[in-house]
Order: C-alpha cells, then sequence, then structure tokens
C-alpha cells in the first residue's frame, strides 16, 4: 500500500509499515531523525492525498493539548490556537482513503468530537503513560495487549506497586525547546509496530469490501 505518515520527522511509524513492504513516506517540514527511509521534506498542504492509502496524521499538538491549558487565553489572542485548530481540521478531512490523526487528550475532543480510541503505551509492552487520541476514518480500533495496568503488570512481571512511568512528560529540560519538543512526541515502535500488523491488510480489506 501507499501510506503517509504526516507530521512525522522521527520516521519511527513510517519504518514500521515499510519493515512490511508496504510504500511509506514521511512528510515534515524538517528533514527525517532516521536516515534511509522515504522521507518528504514540505509542507503537507502540497501532499496529493487521493494518491494514498493510509495517512497517520501528527498535527501540531502544542497549542491544543490540554497539559497546556493554563496558556490557552494568550494562545487564543494571538492566533496561536486557532491556527492550530485550522491545520488539525485540515487533516482530519484530508481525502485519504483511510486516515488516523493522532493527538494527546486536548480540545478536539469538543471542538471536534470524542475520539474514536484513546490508547496507552503500556497497552502494547510499553512501561510507559502518555494518553494518545486517535480520529479514525475506513479503520477499526487498534487491538492491544493489555487493557488494564494490572494486566501488563502482571505480563511483565513488575513488582505489584509499579506504576508506568512518565518519561515523556519528564523529559529534561534543553538547550534547544524544539530538542525537547521532538524527543516529547515522538512515535513508541511498539504502537507503531501494531499499526503496520494490524492496519497494513486491513484497509486493502475494507477497499475491496467498499
Amino acid at each position: 500500500m501507499n501510506i503517509i505518515v504526516a507530521g512525522e520527522e522521527s520516521g519511527v511509524t513510517r519504518d514500521a509499515f515499510a519493515a512490511l513492504g508496504h510504500n511509506a513516506w514521511s512528510c515534515d517540514l524538517k528533514p527525517s531523525r532516521s536516515p534511509g527511509g522515504q522521507h518528504w521534506q514540505g509542507s503537507w498542504h502540497d501532499v496529493y492525498w487521493p494518491s494514498f492509502d493510509l495517512a497517520v496524521m501528527h498535527p501540531e499538538c502544542t497549542h491544543l493539548a490540554v497539559s497546556g491549558a493554563k496558556h490557552f487565553a494568550a494562545k487564543r489572542a494571538d492566533g496561536r490556537q486557532q491556527a492550530a485548530i485550522a491545520e488539525f481540521m485540515y487533516l482530519a478531512n484530508a481525502p485519504a482513503y483511510a486516515s488516523c490523526v493522532e493527538q494527546p487528550v486536548g480540545i478536539m475532543s469538543t471542538l471536534y468530537r470524542k475520539p474514536d480510541q484513546i490508547v496507552q503505551p503500556w497497552m502494547f509492552g510499553r512501561w510507559e503513560s502518555k494518553a494518545t487520541c486517535y480520529w479514525l476514518k475506513n479503520l477499526p480500533r487498534l487491538s492491544v495487549l493489555y487493557r488494564t495496568v494490572d494486566e501488563a503488570r502482571e505480563a511483565l512481571g513488575l513488582p505489584a506497586d509499579a506504576k508506568p512511568e512518565q518519561k515523556v512528560w519528564k523529559a529534561a529540560p534543553t538547550k534547544d525547546p524544539e530538542v525537547r519538543r521532538a524527543i516529547r512526541s515522538e512515535s513508541f515502535p511498539e504502537i507503531a509496530a501494531a499499526m503496520a500488523m494490524q492496519w497494513g491488510g486491513q484497509v486493502e480489506r475494507l477497499a475491496v469490501a467498499a
């Protein structure tokens, strides 16, 4: 299949699909940090979306996530939040056959609609916590390995009092704030692998059925 991962400079999700033989591309204004993969450096506004069977999209979340709610008044006043909402909706309406728009918990659950699925990395075997919302089109919800924290803890052989780590939110400050932002927004390989395994063939079957 032809697959695009928009707003991904890490290449994690792109590479997971490419490893299964798909024609996978990432797209970002910055160069890819994963050498060797197919990457188009440019604006997603210039993408010809109908040429892709599946799009996984990562719109900018800085101005939409509830973790930054204390700054919302200033961001509305100077237009940053409205611009971020417009970009989210552009991707949500992009005419790829199947798509997943990914965001942390934020205001789009109210302004747009409730997400189809909310996942945590511990659901896929990574002992970390980071709630992520998925808005899906022509895609099933991802099947998870573990439905509860207790299931994950037991399967991973961890102590009864262990809690998933919040490494993303505790990421140490860096001299360049863009470096920290990139680290915090990077996709989890375990979730990317689940997307590739579960959606890689599912989209073809759904398209034939349609």
